[in-house]
């Protein structure tokens, strides 16, 4: 399979394959000591159809024992259990909420309880935060000194509320992390070429980034119609909320140019399965 990627994105995400799963991941948090991180791609499960194969989402229509055994398979592929998962019921908001022990298997596993959450942080071993996706922006968040980890969806709603910069913000309050010990990456997505949106999409942009900006933000075409950069903007949140640009990963790769590989939610005119973003700190080995 081709895959097209951005050549000025800086480094690429690497693939890798284990146990018969292909899932992407960000050399920059390979070489955090203890960090548990994966992106899956559409490789490795068990759906059909316009599922094929590796679909993350109870919601969609799929079945729910081959999504099941999904998570079975891209959980052992990345090194924990199912029942180590917690998600939530992504909005497109810019709200963050703290998970523990506790919260283990919520959405996966066990029935989910939590509304309107599009931002996840924790600092417990064993923990693994999962965010989905099929164009939306992953953005990951690692705090080495203080071992916590932040996992934040953010489509284009999520990025005017700039909640990569609420993410930061919790892990400091909650933590004590300091925004220069963060890395940061941002992942799988749609790119600008491919992203077109409309002048009230542009307008919220505007009220939020200085106009400074914008002309790296986006571009109008001559149909009246905006390309729109979700990358950069995420980038330039996580620069203000002050993470070292040096600590900033892209992904080098977008969902709507690969869409055998990734689901898109664009490509596909909204057929098709969830990727999910998955980040945790590893439990110490006994």
């Amino acid at each position: 399979m081709d895959i097209k990627w951005h050549e000025d994105a800086g480094p690429h995400m690497k693939i890798n394959e284990t146990k018969g799963v292909t899932y992407l991941t960000f050399p920059a948090l390979e070489t955090l000591p203890g960090i548990l991180h994966g992106f899956s791609t559409r490789l490795g499960g068990v759906s059909e159809g316009i599922y094929s194969s590796m679909n993350l989402s109870f919601t969609r229509g799929d079945r729910e024992e081959a999504v099941q055994e999904n998570f079975r398979r891209i959980s052992g592929a990345l090194g924990f259990s199912p029942e180590d998962i917690v998600a939530s019921s992504q909005t497109h908001t810019a709200n963050v909420r703290v998970m523990t022990e506790a919260d283990k298997g919520n959405g996966v596993t066990r029935p989910g309880i939590y509304k309107d959450v599009d931002g996840m942080i924790t600092n417990v071993p064993g923990v693994i935060l999962a965010t989905f996706y099929a164009d939306c922006v992953p953005l990951y968040f690692v705090d080495p000194v203080r071992m916590a980890v932040g996992l934040s969806h953010s489509g284009w709603r999520g990025t005017v509320g700039k909640i990569g910069a609420e993410t930061v913000k919790r892990m400091g309050e909650v933590y004590g992390s300091k925004p220069e010990d963060i890395y940061g990456a941002i992942g799988p997505s749609i790119c600008r070429e491919c992203y077109e949106v409309s002048w009230d999409v542009i307008l919220e942009f505007q009220k939020v980034f200085e106009e400074k900006d914008w002309e790296n933000l986006y571009y109008r075409k001559e149909n009246g119609k905006y390309q729109l950069n979700l990358w950069e903007a995420n980038r330039r949140i996580m620069e203000d909320a002050g993470i070292l640009p040096e600590h900033i990963s892209l992904p080098g790769i977008c969902t709507c140019c690969n869409p055998e590989f990734l689901f898109s939610h664009r490509a596909s005119k909204g057929k098709r399965g969830n990727l999910g973003a998955f980040l945790g700190i590893a439990e110490a080995r006994r």
